[in-house]
């Protein structure tokens, strides 16, 4: 018996030891955890700190250049980083935050300006956060449309981005962001598809996206969007592309190809045809056009300075072709005031890239229309800005078959225009009966890469700056 005693009390004290190893284990694990728990814990509190460090120094250069625009300095009139200490107002300095800063300049003219800050706690500097903004003013091409005039989008539209109006809008088509309208009420006439004329909202119609539709909004200022021709008349002749008037009568001006080598081919327009046509801002009178070219003479090659993407012609402009940088055309004459330039969109516009590093702004004094002979499937890029006139297609009768009739248009970008916008067109009229012209289908999408950092001198939609990028590095 005391042989099993024995034994017994072997195995109890093995078990305890056991026992006490386990828990021994357990606790040494359990602290490590809390320890490794609170390390984490700490880590965590310094990377949120230097994140509103950070941000500090970018609300701080924010402020600076609200105070001092343009000076990318910060007063020192030296090369950065510059230095900016963040306090908290209860508990004082919690950390430093180290600014770079750097201008995107055109034709030496500051368009945006893009800003670091590389943010430091001081409760543990291992951590560090980096933010990146970009300083502007909003551009148009945030937008699919702003129009200076009621509108009516068809049935047949799809409109991808936010589409607004100073005037009334119908709205029987697609949209999937906001549509916005600068009236609370307007008259709708025949013009717009009612009879007898109507009161209505400021957006109404048969359109599916009615829960996206606001009014009355503020209205955009026109005027103020309108980019300075003589300025970049200056900029297109000491740095850029320039080229002076043909012909004031609108049946000459300049066929531009751009090409996907940041080239541009250019002829001048030495004949064209006349074609009996509509348009939408004198749907009751018709005029001559004079779109379709004949014969032309090739004037050169020119390559697109890419310190300066500047191409301005006084008088009418042909376009096509594919765009390899950001860059902006323009067809007026500043010193002119009796003769407006139209640009005549003459086949598809494409990107070498649609990852945000190609654009093209295209300026009209007047309007920017879609020219006779174009693909029946036509597909354009670009940000497009008719100033005093307006964007669209002009009505061709049926006389002028095939032509009168398109199949699709495909837009991506933006457009703005003075004028009510139209691309299709229902009529009858002397031979033609219950006619359609212009594009049947219509999709318009604007550039989402683009919107926050357009081709140089494209107009601006506010005069408020902003940051229209901002990212954590």
């Amino acid at each position: 018996m005391k042989k099993i005693f024995k034994a017994r009390r072997g195995v109890t004290v093995m078990l305890v030891l056991v026992f006490m190893g386990v828990f021994s284990m357990s606790v040494g694990m359990l602290a490590t955890y809390l320890l490794t728990q609170a390390k984490v814990g700490r880590a965590k509190y310094a990377r949120e700190q230097a994140f509103s460090v950070a941000e500090g120094g970018l609300e701080y250069y924010k402020w600076f250049l609200a105070h001092f625009p343009n000076n990318l300095t910060n007063g020192t009139g030296q090369a950065g980083p510059y230095s900016f200490v963040v306090n908290d107002p209860e508990g004082g300095q919690i950390g430093t935050a180290s600014i770079a800063v750097v201008g995107n300049t055109a034709c030496g003219v500051i368009q945006s300006i893009d800003i670091t800050s590389e943010g430091t706690a001081d409760i543990d500097s291992r951590f560090k956060r980096s933010l990146f903004g970009r300083y502007a003013r909003s551009s148009v091409a945030e937008y699919s449309h702003i129009i200076n005039s009621n509108v009516w989008a068809g049935a047949d539209r799809n409109i991808v981005g936010p589409y607004h109006s100073n005037g009334g809008v119908r709205m029987d088509g697609t949209n999937n962001s906001t549509v916005t309208s600068g009236v609370s009420t307007w008259t709708c006439t025949s013009s717009f598809g009612c009879s007898p004329n109507q009161n209505v909202a400021g957006v109404w119609g048969a359109g599916p996206g009615f829960t996206l539709w606001q009014y009355p909004v503020p209205q955009f200022n026109f005027a103020g969007m309108a980019v300075n021709l003589a300025t970049l008349k200056g900029y297109a002749q000491t740095q850029g592309v320039y080229f002076n008037t043909v012909s004031t009568s609108g049946q000459r001006g300049y066929h531009m190809i751009l090409r996907n080598d940041n080239t541009v081919d250019v002829y001048r327009v030495t004949g064209t045809n006349g074609r009996s046509t509509i348009h939408i801002d004198n749907p009751s009178s018709w005029q001559t056009d004079y779109h379709q070219i004949t014969s032309e003479t090739y004037l050169g090659r020119y390559i697109i300075p890419a310190a300066c993407p500047v191409i301005l012609a006084e008088d009418n402009i042909w376009l096509e072709g594919t765009a390899a940088s950001k860059i902006i055309v323009i067809a007026g004459d500043p010193e002119n005031a009796s003769y407006n330039p139209d640009i005549i969109l003459q086949n598809n516009i494409g990107y070498t890239s649609t990852a945000g590093t190609v654009g093209l702004t295209a300026v009209a004094e007047r309007s920017v229309v879609y020219g006779y002979n174009i693909p029946d499937i036509m597909t354009v890029r670009g940000i497009f800005v008719a100033q005093t006139g307006y964007y669209g297609r002009n009505l061709y009768p049926c006389q002028y078959s095939p032509y009168d009739k398109r199949t699709s248009l495909a837009l991506h970008g933006s457009v703005v225009s003075n004028g009510r916008v139209g691309t299709k067109w229902g009529y009858s009229s002397s031979g033609c009966s219950n006619q359609w012209s212009g594009f049947n289908t219509r999709t318009d999408t604007y550039d989402r890469l683009l919107s926050s950092s357009p081709p140089s001198f494209t107009p601006f939609a506010t005069t408020d700056f902003k940051f229209t990028i901002w990212r954590e590095e």
